[in-house]
């Protein structure tokens, strides 16, 4: 095959994993985040702008402000998995723009000067991390469960109550339980989706 990964790392990562709906008890330590989180940290983003924002939700009662905030068909599995990670775009991430190259601080001061150009690229280039993220938890033999069935609105206010963060996913991670996958849907072939001109 033309690709770099071999056969176990592309299953791995993208063939035979799912989203999961049910996780073991077994609990998913910081180490393994950091671990997680060391590696997705280069996503490709526009001016090198790192706008993901992760709460990592363990405690019994911001597991409940959470759980409230959920669709009602995601409240159980949210509350059973071993961890929750709220992803959220931070529309202020100007303020940690590397400035060691000279086209930064003019994407700063010029650029990103109105909140509705800052908060399109946050929400963009946080979602480009949010994939990542995902990769990143499979990658360390982790399943994930991204939701977006949830009220965002609420999430911020409980997580981010300065105003200026859009929640983007929730996450639930942890080791797979049972039943955890529904069968995979179909996916477009590539003369579906690729054109050359």
């Amino acid at each position: 095959m033309t690709l770099a990964l071999d056969d176990a790392a592309q299953d791995l990562l993208f063939r035979a994993a799912r989203t999961a709906n049910s996780f073991t008890d077994e609990p998913v330590d910081d180490e393994q985040i950091r671990a997680v989180y060391d590696l997705v940290k280069y996503a490709p983003t526009a001016f090198n702008q790192q706008p993901l924002r992760v709460v990592l939700v363990r405690s019994a009662e911001a597991r409940e402000r959470l759980v409230r905030h959920m669709s009602e068909g995601n409240q159980a599995k949210t509350a059973a998995a071993p961890l929750v990670a709220v992803l959220a775009a931070d529309h202020e991430f100007t303020t940690e723009l590397p400035t060691q190259f000279p086209a930064f601080p003019q994407a700063k001061d010029v650029f990103f000067a109105e909140r509705a150009v800052r908060e399109r690229s946050a929400a963009f280039n946080a979602t480009l991390q949010v994939g990542y993220f995902i990769l990143g938890v499979r990658a360390a033999g982790l399943a994930a469960g991204p939701m977006t069935g949830f009220d965002a609105d609420g999430v911020a206010k409980e997580f981010f109550a300065d105003g200026d963060h859009s929640v983007l996913a929730v996450v639930n991670i942890g080791k797979p339980g049972p039943d955890a996958f529904r069968p995979r849907g179909p996916r477009l072939a590539y003369d579906e989706v690729v054109t050359t001109v």
